[in-house]
């Protein structure tokens, strides 16, 4: 770079998975990039909610896969006081795992942070607000001084969202809980009632189910997690009630009142569930107000959402928005995505727009469900031409050996060319068995391709290939 040449700068407001990747891909392309940041890198995806949820349901598995080992030969027997086995109790020590997994965020943070210093981003801690599409006003909280202002020529608003409250149950952090809450609890909660069925109250509904608490999940629609593959849901609810989960469906839950030792949820037909917790999981709203977007001149959707195209640019050609906060799926994947698309673009590197069609995502319930492109409902309705083959995991062999009894994978394939277009697993660790599909469809195998791949034998991946192979069409 010559002396008359001065680096582009960009400043990114936010450092969760978006305006992480996105400051570091803006400083391996040769920005002067700055990110602001109030709380810690990673954001809240990473202090409190991916990282940290994710870790407790890492917990729930492990005490599942005890509670159900005796269906494999397995026994555990402590000595008595006779000296004679005893069958021990299994209990998980919340207060053990919440603090391991609040440290587990802690210091992932700090990494991030350390990775982002190498590359030489610059890290302002504070609040940033949009004065111009070329400024941002950092708050920085020292005396004498109460902001910086950050001339840029690219701006990345990276925001997230938060737990959306209700007036008529307004959490205090004791007995009323967001999922942000929920990690200063000191002991697993004896009937904790969940409000809202959709992917986090579903999460944890099963979390804390298979860590021992008594479950009741409030939903005010006919079926959990109604934005999902009908039959995946009919999985987990199937599971849920076997496990002993209580599933109050089409109930609208219209206040939550502590009482002398625990919570009142009255739903709005009159009922009340009385409970000694109660997690209120009914959505998230962007972070979006207050922060100079509307006065910059940033669109919004109604929703507050920041309404963005394939590369994650806004209506001003300088301010791009990635993550929660804006109008795209709420995955971090997808953040990440947008935030190292979104430099791509803006420091003239090749891009290639994100199509959010082939985005594979997952539901941490016990099974997960890992779903990528149409969907069966799509089909069936003749939004998408395809065929549908189901292959249920009560016939695969591996599944067989590690007493698997939940769960299948059913891949979507174009009419007439086999060309893969989408599917459902419904498994353990279904987030990695998705990955296969998800190559497929983002690169247009057909099934015939797919079903030249070896799996191994015996294994879950197996189930795809089987699929594949079922969906073989003779030419003429």
């Amino acid at each position: 770079m010559s002396v008359f040449e001065r680096q582009q700068r960009v400043v990114i407001v936010g450092g969760g998975p978006g305006g992480y990747e996105a400051a570091l891909t803006g400083a391996q392309l040769g920005a002067d990039v700055t990110l602001v940041e109030r709380v810690g890198v990673g954001g809240s995806a990473v202090l409190t909610d991916v990282v940290p949820s994710k870790s407790l349901i890492a917990t729930a598995e492990s005490a599942a896969a005890i509670r159900d080992a005796s269906g494999l030969g397995v026994q555990f027997f402590a000595r008595g006081e006779t000296g004679r086995p005893s069958k021990p109790e299994v209990a998980v020590n919340l207060r053990a795992v919440n603090r391991r997994l609040l440290a587990l965020a802690a210091q992932q943070s700090l990494d991030m942070a350390a990775d982002l210093e190498r590359a030489g981003v610059h890290i302002v801690q504070g609040e940033g607000r949009l004065v111009s599409p070329t400024c941002v006003a950092v708050s920085t909280g020292r005396k004498g001084e109460d902001f910086d202002e950050i001339e840029a020529e690219t701006i990345v608003v990276s925001v997230g969202a938060s737990p959306r409250m209700l007036p008529t149950a307004m959490p205090d952090g004791e007995r009323i809980l967001t999922w942000t809450q929920l990690y200063g609890l000191e002991d697993v909660p004896e009937h904790l009632i969940v409000v809202g069925s959709g992917v986090t109250g579903a999460e944890f509904a099963s979390a804390y189910s298979n860590m021992g608490s008594k479950v009741t999940l409030v939903s005010s629609r006919d079926q959990v997690l109604p934005g999902e593959d009908a039959d995946a849901a009919a999985v987990i609810e199937d599971v849920f009630t076997r496990q002993g989960m209580t599933l109050l469906a089409k109930s609208r839950a219209a206040s939550v009142d502590r009482s002398d030792d625990g919570v009142v949820v009255t739903l709005s037909d009159g009922r009340t569930v009385e409970g000694s917790h109660c997690l209120m999981a009914v959505g998230s709203i962007p972070n979006t107000s207050g922060i100079g977007l509307e006065e910059a001149g940033v669109q919004l959707a109604d929703s507050g959402h920041i309404l963005v195209n394939r590369v994650a640019r806004t209506n001003l050609p300088s301010v791009y928005a990635v993550g929660d906060c804006s109008n795209a799926l709420p995955l971090a994947s997808v953040a990440s995505m947008q935030g190292r698309t979104a430099m791509f673009h803006a420091l003239g590197d090749a891009v290639h727009p994100i199509s959010m069609r082939t985005v594979s995502s997952n539901i941490f319930t016990q099974p997960e469900i890992a779903t990528v492109g149409w969907t069966a409902k799509e089909i069936e309705e003749g939004i998408a031409q395809g065929e549908i083959h189901t292959v249920h995991l009560s016939t695969n062999p591996r599944a067989k050996m590690m007493g698997i009894d939940d769960g299948f994978v059913k891949l979507f394939a174009r009419t007439g060319s086999g060309t893969v277009i989408g599917g459902v697993v419904v498994a353990p660790k279904a987030s990695e068995l998705i990955y296969p599909i998800a190559m497929a469809a983002e690169h247009r195998l057909t099934v015939d391709m797919v079903a030249r791949v070896f799996p191994v034998y015996p294994s879950l991946t197996g189930s795809i290939a089987d699929a594949a192979r079922a969906m073989h069409r003779v030419a003429d």
